[in-house]
């Protein structure tokens, strides 16, 4: 297991502060003498401490899926599978799968195929619970396509949970990219959903717990 880039700020900026907080506290068991109260704040500190460096844990995993397969982007639970018109790049019918990352769930999120990126659209907005239906359309959001080589296309988007507060992408218009590599980071609980031609064989249904890199959410006809 490693530990993502995008924490290392956050990490070292909360692990000071609990590193103080304790410093405070023994001086404060030592003036009291009050052992269950530096007790108490001891496992609070070590207890925030964990989650988070968790938080930002990437676990290794190894990523076998042959070409037509669609890897899960993110770790989560299948919240949506659904048929839909998707307004924002294809104008038509899709077949909807949405992941909930809840903040204990690892939020990397990796590319679900391999392919030509033939759109990336940032998009400023509300910070919705990521449950609610309108986050799709109305929360901070990154939107990305990727075009299999088979010329069928898949779209990815990105949504801001109501805790989540940045959205890291790293993929851009025309790059090729592969099944499993990293396209970005949600820093807290968040949302991905995933765009797929109609046809296309599902092999997650609602409910499931999903890991990314690991699970196959479908199969490109």
């Amino acid at each position: 297991m490693t530990l993502h880039r995008e924490g290392y700020l956050i990490m070292a900026v909360g692990l000071t502060i609990l590193t103080g907080i304790q410093i405070l506290n023994y001086y404060l068991f030592t003036f009291t003498g009050w052992l269950w109260l530096f007790l108490i704040l001891t496992l609070g500190a070590l207890v925030m401490a964990y989650l988070i460096i968790q938080f930002f844990r990437i676990p290794k995993r190894t990523c076998t899926f042959t070409d037509r397969d669609i890897m899960c982007p993110a770790d989560g639970k299948v919240v949506v599978i659904e048929e839909v018109e998707e307004t924002e790049y294809f104008n038509d019918k899709r077949i909807q799968i949405s992941i909930f990352m809840s903040p204990m769930n690892v939020h990397a999120n990796y590319t679900p195929i391999s392919g030509a990126v033939t759109y990336v659209k940032y998009h400023p907005g509300l910070f919705l619970v990521a449950w609610h239906p309108k986050s799709s359309t109305e929360n901070e959001r990154t939107t990305m396509v990727v075009r299999h080589s088979s010329g069928k296309e898949v779209l990815f988007r990105q949504i801001a949970g109501a805790v989540a507060r940045r959205i890291c992408y790293y993929i851009r218009p025309e790059q090729q990219v592969t099944t499993g590599e990293e396209f970005g980071f949600i820093k807290f609980g968040s949302r991905i959903d995933v765009f797929l031609p109609i046809g296309t064989k599902i092999n997650v249904n609602l409910g499931d717990v999903v890991k990314g890199k690991l699970t196959k959410l479908g199969e490109l006809n």
